[in-house]
């Protein structure tokens, strides 16, 4: 399958064209600044600003699917990435005919996500991470998800917990909206979309995806995906 891979050299990106890779995919890596990545077989870079409708389409043209693993920094100010480069990719995708999608959002996008005896992080770390450092950008990722959700493609919003840097696929559960867990770790993220494009079980709706067999130092998860985060 040919693949448009936004958020190419991201820490999520990374994972995905890696694994799309080994399972015998073409990837479209696309970067924002040339040079970020370097060709390698089954791995063309493309250079684009994901925001920028002109250079989107030329991305996405001849793409069988787009994935979009996009990230940005918690900030006070409005943040904007993710529903421009939903509108940009949505529209390219339409005029070329490129059907199928897949989104990396948030458990948070979820209103009623409250993961099962987990006291400290629904009562400390959400509501200060999440609800406050993160309100602007899980913000956009909403706005990003009504976006794509307006759409006639075949799209899936994927909605991992608190993720984290793990250098293997592990032990991890998907489930509808959002899955009961706190924590997800990125290779597992990009091995559950990988799956969801070939199997199909989520389409034009959410899934969520946690990991189940190892967990994170939680202020090292912090530091590195609201502060440090690039």
């Amino acid at each position: 399958m040919r693949i448009t891979l936004f958020g190419a050299t991201g820490p999520t990106g990374r994972h995905l064209a890696e694994q799309a890779v080994a399972a015998g995919h073409e990837v479209t890596a696309v970067i924002r600044r040339p040079g970020s990545l370097s060709a390698r077989p089954g791995v063309t870079p493309a250079v684009a600003d994901a925001t920028d409708p002109a250079a989107v389409d030329a991305a996405v043209e001849g793409a069988d699917a787009v994935l979009s693993a996009l990230g940005a920094r918690f900030s006070k100010q409005p943040i904007t990435l993710y529903s421009r480069s939903a509108t940009a990719i949505t529209r390219a995708m339409s005029r070329h005919g490129v059907g199928r999608l897949l989104v990396v959002s948030s458990s948070i996008a979820d209103p009623g996500w409250r993961p099962t005896g987990a006291h400290f992080f629904n009562h400390v770390l959400d509501p200060l991470v999440n609800r406050r450092l993160g309100r602007t950008l899980h913000a956009d990722m909403r706005r990003m998800e009504d976006v794509v959700a307006r759409t006639a493609l075949d799209w899936t919003l994927v909605r991992p917990s608190g993720l984290f840097e793990h250098p293997v696929v592990t032990d991890y559960r998907t489930a509808p909206s959002s899955a009961d867990g706190v924590f997800t770790a990125r290779s597992d993220l990009a091995a559950s979309m990988l799956r969801e494009l070939e199997e199909r079980r989520h389409v034009r709706a959410a899934m969520g995806v946690v990991t189940t067999a190892v967990k994170p130092n939680i202020a090292k998860l912090i530091w590195n995906e609201g502060v440090k985060k690039k």
